[in-house]
């Protein structure tokens, strides 16, 4: 017999679900045949697959050996988490309650895994969580801690990170619907001197990674998009500014300030090389200075009280304090 205890990370979803991550190469009939012949059941009774799991749930499943290593993808890769748990150094948990943690992600780190050999974020975060306990082996083959919100791999700043499946549907849900407000730092090429609301449409080149913007709508491939700025300080030859991210697309505020004469100091990809290399030259700055500031929740309740209408800040790389200092 194997049994298992619902977590507060795995509660919120159908039993039926559960058991397919549980044992994944089983087919769903499998499923139906053993809940019917009361092979596996739910606190100790006969199940139909569809109730919702909560915490403390009890599931029995009366099985061979051979048959649940036979529909299980046996392992877990819990070594690979140790290591990017171990190896990836700076990520600072800012905040953490029962569901989700905030973190505050140094540039050069991936948020995903872009590759299987990648250590990115995630893996980080379930390492953390294993490490202290909050999820176990056993646990990660039915229900996996993951991201909310991506960032590149050299943009700095706040993560929402779930701890638990109801955490990640609820950060998700508020994401989609634009209620946390995304606050950005970053600095650009030029002059800049009053706030500004941009919109347009924006447009992915999957094949060359690289999006382009246009005032109006050309097909249903097009994205619209928004963005407000406010300058922070003009400098030399350069502005820092916080950028509200108002829609939420791949590359949108580089792309963005970029299509207005202002791109962001460091990327070269949407950028002015000769302004780059200058500083590259004068500070090792190797790709674009952008970090996830703020973030500003809505009147939240149960179980997300703590995050009420409150602000998180993840302060600025040091960089940011140098250039400021340097270019007044």
């Amino acid at each position: 017999m194997y049994r298992f205890t619902i977590r507060e990370n795995e509660a919120g979803q159908r039993f039926d679900k559960y058991l397919h991550k549980l044992l994944p190469k089983a087919p769903s009939s499998f499923f139906y045949k053993m809940l019917r012949k009361k092979n596996i059941v739910l606190n100790g009774k006969k199940a139909q697959g569809n109730e919702k799991l909560c915490i403390g749930d009890d599931i029995s499943l009366f099985l061979s050996e051979e048959t649940f290593t036979g529909f299980s993808e046996g392992k877990t890769l819990a070594p690979s988490y140790e290591q990017a748990y171990h190896q990836l150094k700076g990520i600072e948990v800012l905040l953490e309650n029962n569901q989700i943690v905030l973190v505050n992600k140094p540039s050069g780190i991936l948020s995903q895994k872009a590759k299987p050999e990648d250590l990115s974020l995630n893996e980080w975060l379930i390492g953390y969580l294993l490490k202290k306990g909050i999820v176990t082996e056993e646990s990660l083959l039915t229900y996996k801690p993951s991201i909310c919100n991506r960032l590149d791999r050299n943009t700095s700043g706040l993560v929402i990170c779930a701890k638990s499946l109801s955490g990640s549907q609820e950060m998700n849900r508020l994401i989609a619907e634009r209620r946390v407000r995304k606050f950005y730092r970053l600095f650009v090429k030029g002059q800049i001197t009053g706030e500004k609301t941009l919109e347009g449409y924006l447009r992915k080149d999957e094949s060359r990674n690289k999006v382009t913007i246009s005032k109006k709508e050309t097909n249903d491939k097009d994205s619209y998009i928004k963005t407000r700025y406010y300058p922070i300080q003009n400098l030399s030859d350069i502005t820092l500014l916080e950028v509200e991210l108002i829609t939420g697309k791949t590359h949108q505020i580089r792309a963005h300030l970029a299509s207005q004469g202002h791109p962001l100091l460091g990327d070269y990809k949407y950028g002015d090389k000769d302004f780059n290399l200058n500083y590259k030259k004068k500070y090792g700055i190797t790709s674009q200075l952008l970090h996830a500031y703020r973030l500003e929740f809505p009147v939240m309740s149960e179980p997300f009280q703590d995050l009420d209408k409150k602000t998180i800040i993840a302060e600025e790389p040091e960089i940011f304090r140098l250039l400021c200092e340097k270019n007044r």
